[in-house]
C-alpha cells in the first residue's frame, strides 16, 4: 500500500436525516473532506447486515449488504419513492445515536413500497442479478423461508425439505414476490454502493473494507453449505441428551445443553486477552478446512472476490485463524475451555495468489494472543499486519506497538473500533501509563485531559503516529474529533450499547483540516 494516512468511520456513523448514515451525498462529502486533509484511505466496518447486538460481525450472510445503508433520496431519483416517502424516512430524534429497533421496521416498509413500483425492465434486471450471483439467490431464498417461519433459525424450520436446502423445494420459491423483494434489496445495495464508491475514488480516496473471519450459526451461508462447517454428529446429540438426563437426576434445575450444541460440534472464540479476562465466546461455527480444501477453498475465493468489488483493500478480521484458531466445545460456558487448532496455513494463500494474482489488497488483523507459529506465518504471507498505539505504553517495555518499532509493511492505528477513544483511553489509563505515553509523544503541560478537535494531547499522539515508518497510519474519526469514551464504537465482550455512534455535519465541520494536511505533507503521506 502507498504511504498515506486515513480515517476509520463506518457508513452508519455518517451524518444525515435518516437516523443512520447512508450511502449518499454525506459519504461523498466526507471523502472530499479526507481529500482536503491530504488523506488517502477511508476504512469502514463490514457492510453486512447487523445481527445479534447490532453487530456487523454477526450477520445472516457473509455476502449480503446492509439495506439500512440505502439512501432513500437515490430511490426517489430512480422513481421508486416519492418526496413524501423520503420525508417519512427522516428520523432526527437523536442525531448521535442509532435506533436500530425503529429503523428495521421503518426501512423494510419503505423498501417494500419501493419494490411495489419497480418496472418490468427493473424486475428483469433483478432476476438477472440473482441468476448471476449465487450468493444473492441464496440470501433471497433464506430470507423468504425465514420470514415464513416467524424468523426462526434455519434448523427450526418446519418444512424438512427447505431446512435441508432441497433443490426442488427451493425452485418453487424463486418466482414468488417475497423472493424477488429480497433479491431486489441486494440489487439496490450493489447499484448504490458502486455509484458512491466511484465518486469516493474520484476524490483520490481508497476504501479499506473489513471481512469478519467467521459467519453466524443462523445464516444463509451455513444453511446453504453446512458441509463446510463442523456440524454436530448424531452421536454427539445422543451424548448431550444422556449427559443432561444424568444431570437432572442430581439437580432438577440442571441447565439444558445449548440448542446450537445439537447443531454444531465446535464454535469460535478467543482465549483471555487484553479485552476480556474470560476470553470471548463468539459462538460462530468452525470451518471444516479439510472439506474446504477439496474444492480449492472455492467458497472463500468467492467471498474475497465479492469483497474486492466493494472495497479497494480488505482487512480480514481475526486473520490469525488461518494459522491457528481457538476452538471451543459448542456447549461450553466460556472461551477459557477451548484449545488452539491448526488452520489452513500458507496453502490457502497460494490459492489466493492463483485466483487474484497476489495478496497486495489484503490486510491482516493480527491482534490478540500470539502463539509461537504466528509470527513466522505472518512474515511468510507478506501481508501487512496492524499496530495499535494504545497497546504500547507499558513503562519499561520496548513494545512492538511503540511507533519507533514499526516496520513499513504495517498499518498503524491510535486505536480501532474495538478500542476506547484516544481521549477516553488517556482518562482511563493509570497515571504511570499516561505519563509514559505523553512523555514518549513529547507532550508538555498539564492539560492532557482537554478534548475537542484541537486537543493538545491527542494531537501530540497523532503526530507521533504520523512520524512512524508504517506505510499507512489510521485514526478513528473519534480521535480526530478529540471525543471521549461516550463515543466509543464497541466494547468487546459486551452485548448491548455498541455500534450506535453517529456524528453530525457540525461535528465533522469542526475538524481542523489544515492540521492533517500539514501532517500528511510534512511526513510525506
Amino acid at each position: 500500500m502507498q504511504r498515506g494516512g486515513g480515517v476509520i468511520m463506518h457508513i452508519t456513523s455518517l451524518p444525515g436525516p435518516f437516523g443512520i448514515g447512508v450511502m449518499g451525498e454525506e459519504a461523498v462529502a466526507f471523502a472530499k473532506q479526507l481529500r482536503d486533509q491530504g488523506m488517502k484511505y477511508w476504512q469502514v466496518l463490514p457492510f453486512t447486515y447487523p445481527g445479534m447486538g447490532n453487530s456487523p460481525y454477526q450477520s445472516f450472510s457473509a455476502f449480503a449488504g446492509n439495506w439500512l445503508l440505502l439512501d432513500p433520496r437515490r430511490l426517489m431519483k430512480m422513481g421508486l419513492l416519492t418526496g413524501e416517502d423520503v420525508v417519512s424516512a427522516e428520523y432526527n430524534v437523536n442525531k448521535w445515536r442509532i435506533d436500530y429497533d425503529y429503523l428495521r421496521g421503518q426501512r423494510e416498509q419503505l423498501l417494500r413500497t419501493a419494490y411495489s413500483r419497480i418496472s418490468d425492465r427493473m424486475r428483469g434486471e433483478v432476476c438477472d442479478f440473482a441468476k448471476k450471483n449465487k450468493w444473492a439467490d441464496e440470501v433471497a431464498l433464506y430470507q423468504t423461508i425465514k420470514n415464513a417461519n416467524g424468523q426462526k433459525a434455519w434448523w427450526q424450520w418446519e418444512d424438512e425439505a427447505l431446512k435441508d436446502h432441497d433443490a426442488k423445494a427451493l425452485a418453487k420459491l424463486r418466482g414468488s414476490d417475497e423472493y424477488y423483494f429480497h433479491a431486489f434489496v441486494q440489487y439496490l445495495f450493489i447499484k448504490e454502493w458502486t455509484e458512491v464508491k466511484a465518486a469516493v475514488n474520484e476524490c483520490g480516496i481508497s476504501i479499506i473494507g473489513d471481512m469478519p473471519i467467521y459467519v453466524s450459526c443462523d445464516s444463509a451461508d451455513v444453511w446453504a453449505a453446512r458441509d463446510m462447517f463442523k456440524m454436530a454428529s448424531a452421536g454427539r446429540r445422543k451424548k448431550l441428551d444422556s449427559d443432561y438426563a444424568k444431570a437432572l437426576k442430581e439437580d432438577e434445575k440442571a441447565r439444558p445443553p445449548k440448542e446450537t450444541a445439537y447443531v454444531f460440534e465446535k464454535v469460535a472464540g478467543v482465549p483471555p486477552d487484553y479485552f476480556s479476562a474470560e476470553g470471548q465466546l463468539w459462538g460462530n461455527p468452525i470451518y471444516d478446512w479439510d472439506k474446504m480444501k477439496e474444492d480449492g477453498y472455492s467458497w472463500w475465493m468467492d467471498r474475497i472476490e465479492e469483497s474486492y468489488k466493494l472495497y479497494d483493500y480488505l482487512r480480514i478480521d481475526h486473520f490469525r485463524a488461518f494459522c491457528s484458531y481457538w476452538e471451543v466445545d459448542s456447549d461450553a460456558d466460556t472461551a477459557k475451555e477451548g484449545e488452539w487448532v491448526k488452520g489452513p496455513g500458507l496453502e490457502f494463500f497460494k490459492k489466493v495468489d492463483k485466483k487474484f494474482g497476489g495478496r497486495e489488497r489484503l490486510i491482516a488483523e493480527d491482534l490478540g494472543e500470539w502463539t509461537p507459529d504466528l509470527e513466522e506465518f505472518l512474515a511468510n504471507t507478506g501481508i501487512p499486519g496492524m499496530r495499535i498505539m494504545e497497546f504500547a505504553f507499558n513503562p519499561g517495555d520496548n513494545s512492538t506497538y511503540l511507533p519507533h518499532n514499526y516496520d513499513s509493511n504495517c498499518i498503524a492505528f491510535t486505536g480501532t473500533h474495538d478500542n476506547n477513544t484516544l481521549l477516553g483511553w488517556l482518562w482511563d489509563s493509570s497515571e504511570e501509563v499516561r505519563r509514559c505515553c505523553l512523555e514518549y509523544c513529547g507532550f508538555q503541560g498539564d492539560n492532557w485531559g482537554e478534548g475537542g478537535t484541537r486537543s493538545p494531547s491527542c494531537r501530540a499522539i497523532i503526530r507521533t503516529l504520523w512520524m512512524s515508518h508504517a506505510n499507512v497510519v489510521m485514526i478513528p474519526v473519534q480521535d480526530m474529533l478529540g471525543y471521549g469514551a461516550d463515543t466509543r464504537m464497541n466494547i468487546p465482550g459486551t452485548a448491548d450499547g455498541n455500534w450506535v455512534v453517529r456524528f453530525t455535519s457540525e461535528d465533522l465541520a469542526s475538524v481542523d483540516n489544515g492540521f492533517y494536511k500539514d501532517l500528511n505533507r510534512i511526513y510525506f503521506r
